[in-house]
């Protein structure tokens, strides 16, 4: 591979997609020009233009909807899906032909994401794409728009940095991977989303961004995209004198965001029809639900305007006697989800679950409490001690870390209206233990900051600018039966191992510890994983019982046959084990004999997203 010219970022969003640039042979010290490409995107039939976002849908049309021309883009050719801004606006009128949220889809444990079952619920004869090759589309699709803009730099040889969830689990930064190698991207880097925030306003401000924090300094930064809502701390930092920047904590993956929103204010709209005797079905309210996303960012963006009309889709001029008209006021909006999702509460109150149904839908994990609020007040309790080891940070005896600084990042903030309840909420929170209200870090778009960021981290990658410092955001550990007689009723004893602590960097390789474990091989066997957030001091190799009620929780199983190599079906080899972080941050496993003579390595497939 050449020297790359160009670092791009790319931010595969759950609702919309970005790539920002920065010129890599800019000298040191002159002025970072950083640049966010204009995506060409079909917004009509045959109709391209260039945006800066290309929104992170799929549509799929009938064989005779479209025309070949219709769906041609500058690079040539046409493919069957249509992305992008057309693809929304066609899903308004046609949501069971639209594929949405395949990013959120990438971490369910449940489901197979390289199996073709997009659009969830459409009928039989619409073709079906899995979330993987939904993310490859997005990802092929920016890849064609840069090689169009730079023919003489190809993307593949440019140092690229994709965005993900803090939250991510290593499964789906692995789903993320494939994605990526899929079109032919094989050098690149993951980026934690909330980082890529900060990174982008620390390119902002230049070396001024020292002036705005101080050493001992918590930085929250609350991520509320299309599907999810991400919260990290970073904590502000002293090397030698000066200041720097340290993620001490993630929180769960939280199927909670600007979607949600969207469903409530369509829900709110089929009970003013109701209302008028005017029923809907299921599919129109998944119509209705990508109107309203449209008429929500309009109303919380233009203060000039008060009032949209929202077209109910119907399939035929006799269906309730026509197309059904209604409207989304801003006092509606402002009400459903300032008090849905951004409630006053105490810092104690955390989220509620309700008592579910034995059979369900198959679909998406979603967070069964929409106030973020609690969630965000959940978060902040369970991190209560993430930085009291660090110099220059005080022992928490509040019961909750008590951030100092506020970042806020995701198109669900862009409303000053939700962003100034979020920081009111959190201020009152301080306000009751004593402590002064947060100071707000400014300066960031909230819909391009994440591309911005991943560009300028691949400049700081080549040495130059701050870097984050951040490593894994959970400690991990594989269970270990204990050898004992078989006992009726009773199952073995279950030991926890760690092998990899919290903090460990990319790159890194945790040293085998000193103590052996069997390792079944030839046969079918399950590996069980188990994580925490808030074990921050268990070094590799520790080792313990595993108790009722303990701060660990048990991540998704691998069900794996390891291969014989040579020894009997059923033999247990006694190995030592050792995981690593690769370059683009997922883990692997690896066990191995004494004498070297024997090595399997399993794919790591943890999930932290449930990690106490």
């Amino acid at each position: 591979m050449s020297q790359a010219k160009y670092a791009i970022g790319i931010d595969l969003g759950t609702t919309h997609s970005v790539l920002s640039y920065v010129d890599l042979e800019t000298p040191e010290g002159d002025e970072l020009d950083e640049q966010v490409l204009p995506v060409p995107q079909l917004t009509g039939p045959g109709q391209v233009e260039s945006l800066k976002q290309l929104p992170s849908f799929l549509y799929i049309p009938h064989a005779d909807e479209l025309g070949d021309a219709d769906k041609s883009l500058p690079w040539g050719g046409h493919t069957q899906y249509i992305g992008g801004d057309f693809a929304r606006s066609k899903g308004v009128k046609t949501p069971i032909r639209l594929v949405s949220s395949a990013k959120s889809w990438l971490c369910h444990a449940g489901m197979d994401c390289r199996k073709a079952f997009l659009p969830l619920g459409a009928p039989e004869d619409v073709k079906k794409v899995s979330p993987l090759e939904a993310s490859a589309q997005y990802l092929r699709h920016l890849k064609d728009a840069w090689d169009q803009a730079f023919p003489e730099q190809p993307f593949l040889e440019q140092k690229v940095t994709i965005t993900v969830p803090a939250s991510f689990d290593p499964a789906a930064r692995n789903l993320t991977v494939e994605a990526a190698n899929s079109i032919g991207l094989d050098n690149f880097t993951l980026l934690e989303e909330p980082q890529a925030a900060l990174y982008s306003w620390i390119q902002n401000h230049g070396e001024k961004w020292r002036d705005q924090v101080s050493l001992g300094d918590v930085i929250l930064v609350v991520d509320i995209g299309g599907g999810t809502t991400d919260l990290s701390l970073m904590a502000v930092t002293e090397q030698d004198g000066n200041l720097e920047l340290q993620r001490v904590a993630v929180g769960d993956h939280i199927l909670l965001g600007g979607d949600n929103m969207d469903l409530a204010l369509a829900y709110s709209i089929r009970a003013k029809l109701a209302a008028e005797g005017k029923q809907l079905e299921t599919w129109q309210i998944q119509g209705i639900t990508q109107a309203c996303r449209s008429a929500k960012e309009q109303l919380l963006s233009d203060q000039d305007v008060d009032v949209v009309p929202i077209v109910v889709p119907s399939r035929g001029a006799s269906l309730l006697g026509g197309s059904l008209r209604t409207e989304l006021t801003r006092e509606e909006v402002e009400k459903s989800l300032i008090e849905g999702f951004f409630p006053r509460v105490a810092v104690t109150e955390h989220p509620t679950s309700r008592s579910r149904g034995a059979l369900t839908s198959v679909g998406l994990p979603y967070a069964q409490d929409p106030a973020i609020t609690r969630h965000l007040a959940s978060f902040l309790s369970r991190q209560a001690n993430a930085a009291e080891k660090l110099s220059g940070f005080e022992v928490n005896t509040e019961g909750f870390i008590k951030p100092t600084t506020l970042l806020f990042n995701g198109g669900a903030l862009k409303s000053p209206v939700l962003a100034e309840r979020l920081n009111q909420v959190i201020d009152s929170w301080l306000e009751e233990a004593g402590a002064e209200p947060v100071s707000l870090l400014e300066g960031v778009d909230l819909d391009l900051a994440v591309g911005r960021g991943a560009a300028y981290y691949g400049y700081v990658q080549s040495g130059r600018g701050v870097r984050i410092r951040g490593g894994l955001a959970s400690s991990f550990y594989v269970g270990i039966e204990s050898a004992m007689p078989a006992i009726p009723g009773m199952e073995p004893p279950l030991n926890a191992i760690c092998i990899a602590p919290f903090g460990m960097e990319e790159g890194d390789r945790a040293p085998l510890p000193t103590q052996e474990v069997g390792l079944v091989v030839g046969e079918p066997v399950r590996f069980r994983f188990f994580g925490s957030s808030v074990r921050r001091d268990d070094p590799v190799g520790a080792s313990f019982e595993i108790l009722p009620n303990s701060d660990l929780v048990e991540q998704e199983p691998i069900e794996v046959n390891l291969p014989a190599e040579g020894r009997k079906v059923g033999e247990v080899v006694p190995v030592k084990l050792t995981a690593k972080v690769t370059e683009v941050g997922t883990l692997q496993l690896e066990a191995v004999t004494s004498d070297n003579s024997g090595r399997w390595q399993v794919e790591f497939n943890v999930r932290e997203s449930s990690a106490a």
